[in-house]
């Protein structure tokens, strides 16, 4: 039964209005996020006005990506979302009595922007040198991990084929197809500070170079770390190799170094705690793009708001 409209409805003057999770959620990402210092740096890459309609609020633009980045949103979802919620039309800056939402075309050419100029990894690098200027600074450990995310294994396409970037890779007694996402993480902060992306049949440790910075005194990762210490000579040579350790080869168990690798995995354990807020929080699960550079860069823009929501509370206190 249709339920007649009244004046308060209408208007927004409702009598019962509570504060959701969401709008507060927005509200601190709008207060800990550098938007002077990164519409800085995609300013130079996006269009002036000229002769023809002119371009969206570059700033405007960035807030409704990062809204696709923290709620999983494509580019028609993110479009139908700011109709839908009135929390991120005030977090975007919006009000449809004057204007409409930007279409899904300009928010896919946008992201197309971002990708041809390589800005996901500029943002990030921006986003991580200014949580080091507010005092979040990296240790001296560095824990190594890696997350299979998976694609789309049909070939029910244009093409007849799959992605021939991603590949299919065993884990335990299943095949999953998809990629790889490695990262590199401070000990202390749990930030992210390294990130590369390979198919998901690339061996974990081949990447391991690019996730030292140098200065570790120790460095963490799970079993398919173990046998690298000629690389953390070369690359780290003041780390403690703290790699866990095969504990069993049937019929042999060894205790002691199953005690050895629990004792580890405390502090390994916190790399679990940003994968679970890429794919529990922020829901990629699955890649969206096809090809290994448009998937990178998402990875990219999504672990630079991984720090800053791991980092919050630092900047909120560094405020008072």
């Amino acid at each position: 039964m249709a339920q007649q409209q009244t004046l308060a409805m209408a208007a927004g003057f409702e009598k019962h209005v509570k504060r959701t999770r969401r709008a507060e959620f927005l509200a601190q990402m709008n207060v800990v996020v550098p938007w002077r210092e990164l519409v800085a740096e995609i300013e130079p890459f996006y269009p002036k006005a000229g002769n023809g309609r002119p371009p969206v609020g570059l700033e405007r633009m960035l807030r409704m990506y990062f809204l696709q980045q923290w709620f999983n949103l494509a580019d028609p979802a993110v479009e139908d979302a700011l109709y839908d919620s009135n929390a991120m039309r005030h977090f975007v800056g919006i009000d449809l009595g004057r204007e409409p939402v930007p279409d899904e075309t300009t928010v896919c050419r946008f992201r197309h922007l971002l990708e041809r100029h390589g800005l996901g990894a500029k943002i990030f690098a921006r986003v991580n040198g200014h949580l080091e200027s507010r005092g979040v600074k990296l240790g001296t450990g560095t824990i190594v991990d890696v997350a299979l995310i998976v694609a789309p294994s049909s070939t029910k396409n244009s093409k007849g084929e799959r992605d021939p970037e991603m590949h299919q890779v065993r884990k335990g007694n299943q095949w999953h197809f998809g990629m790889k996402a490695h990262i590199g993480v401070d000990a202390e902060t749990k930030l992210v500070h390294s990130i590369t992306a390979t198919a998901a049949n690339v061996n974990d440790a081949k990447v391991l170079p690019q996730f030292l910075h140098g200065q570790e005194t120790a460095v963490w990762g799970d079993q398919a770390y173990q046998g690298q210490g000629a690389v953390l000579t070369e690359h780290a040579p003041r780390a403690e190799d703290r790699t866990c350790r095969r504990w069993r080869s049937k019929p042999q168990v060894w205790p002691e170094v199953r005690e050895a690798n629990r004792i580890k995995s405390k502090t390994r354990s916190r790399v679990e705690h940003v994968f679970k807020m890429l794919k529990l929080d922020f829901g990629f699960v699955k890649v969206r793009y096809r090809g290994l550079c448009k998937n990178l860069h998402r990875l990219h823009a999504s672990f630079a708001l991984v720090n800053l929501v791991t980092a919050q509370k630092h900047l909120a206190l560094s405020r008072h």
